[in-house]
């Protein structure tokens, strides 16, 4: 990749590529920090999740189209002294990536929205458990340093690798057959966190309502038993293999996106000073499995204090994120002779299921 050229911004040279991304960062986490104070409401970058990283790969997809200067405040530009190519050639990579994430964005605001979480007065559940285990000077510095900063600068991040595909070389900028892999992976991953959260959801309904809906979406149609219920927590269909298959599929998507531009660099340049290695791609998506498995830790804590016994043996029985790995956990614990007693908690025995199933 070429050196890019900088424009001083805060007293730090800034890539011009980053020009305008960096001041709507700033500009995000500066309004959701100060609408968290005036609301005691630290869910306002949740509710902005599921569109920020997808503005940010738009103004990387639609570089040709902004006008050198903003014509508004905060809107998107291009800024003099770009290379040309960035500005006057089309690039049909970040458009692909653009339009794979889109989808990204439709499934997780629909099913943010089914939530609830898009109402204003609602917060993720455990930004209170959380409140109510530290003392609240301590909140709120963990609200301006991790909820409103480095949240925001992850979404920023995450539409790094569109940036290093958007600088890519002419040469390397055709649609290449790693490209058509790659989506076709995306999407199959989109699908599988799709049914994911909808089984999730189901259970949910179900477990709230005791009504079984037969309209569910395809891939949740699981007729849920009084056993189910009880034990709290969903543990069929997908979540048979993994704990957390949504996030399973949210973190591997993160994760192709950015082999896009490296998969489409033919050869791995010898670096210069001020040159950009198509592998920084990478560090975004495992940043953001670092948030994800640190949040399902807290996650699981809250899940195994409600359900000691179930969750514990949920957790013996099923791996968190990889589904190969589970049974890899049902073998030890056959070895270990406790297969029996985590499957009758976890799925319930045999017998059970077959007279289920008859009823």
């Amino acid at each position: 990749m070429s050196p890019l050229p900088t424009l001083p911004l805060a007293k730090a040279a800034i890539p011009l590529t980053f020009h305008w991304p960096v001041k709507f960062c700033l500009s995000t986490t500066a309004v959701t920090y100060v609408l968290s104070l005036l609301t005691g409401n630290v869910s306002q970058v949740d509710r902005l999740w599921t569109f920020l990283p997808v503005i940010y790969t738009a103004y990387y997809a639609l570089l040709p189209f902004w006008p050198a200067a903003p014509p508004i405040p905060l809107f998107p530009y291009a800024p003099e002294g770009l290379h040309r190519s960035l500005v006057n050639e089309g690039n049909p990579r970040t458009a692909l990536m653009f339009t794979l994430q889109m989808i990204w964005m439709c499934r997780l605001s629909y099913n943010t929205w089914r939530r609830g979480l898009f109402n204003f007065k609602d917060e993720d559940y455990r930004w209170e458990i959380l409140r109510q285990k530290l003392p609240t000077w301590l909140f709120q510095i963990i609200n301006l340093s991790f909820i409103a900063i480095i949240q925001n600068i992850l979404l920023f991040l995450l539409a790094v690798p569109t940036h290093n595909a958007a600088i890519l070389p002419l040469k390397d900028r055709s649609l290449k057959i790693s490209d058509y892999v790659l989506a076709v992976l995306c999407l199959v991953t989109l699908t599988l966190e799709f049914v994911a959260d909808n089984q999730q959801y189901a259970y949910q309904t179900h477990k709230r309502s005791g009504v079984y809906n037969e309209n569910e979406w395809p891939g949740a149609r699981i007729k849920f038993t009084q056993q189910d219920v009880q034990r709290g927590f969903m543990t069929r269909g997908l979540w048979a293999w993994s704990r957390h298959p949504n996030f399973a599929c949210e973190q591997t998507f993160w994760i192709l996106q950015a082999l896009f531009p490296i998969c489409a660099t033919e050869t791995l340049p010898k670096l210069k000073a001020g040159e950009v290695t198509p592998f920084v791609s990478l560090i975004p998506p495992l940043a953001l499995c670092l948030l994800f498995f640190s949040s399902t830790l807290f996650t699981e804590s809250i899940s195994l204090a409600k359900y000691p016994a179930a969750y514990k043996a949920y957790q013996n029985r099923v791996a968190m994120f990889v589904p190969f790995l589970t049974p890899v956990h049902g073998l030890v614990l056959q070895v270990l002779g406790k297969k029996e007693y985590c499957d009758r908690l976890v799925y319930g025995t045999v017998q059970e299921r077959e007279t289920k199933k008859e009823k």
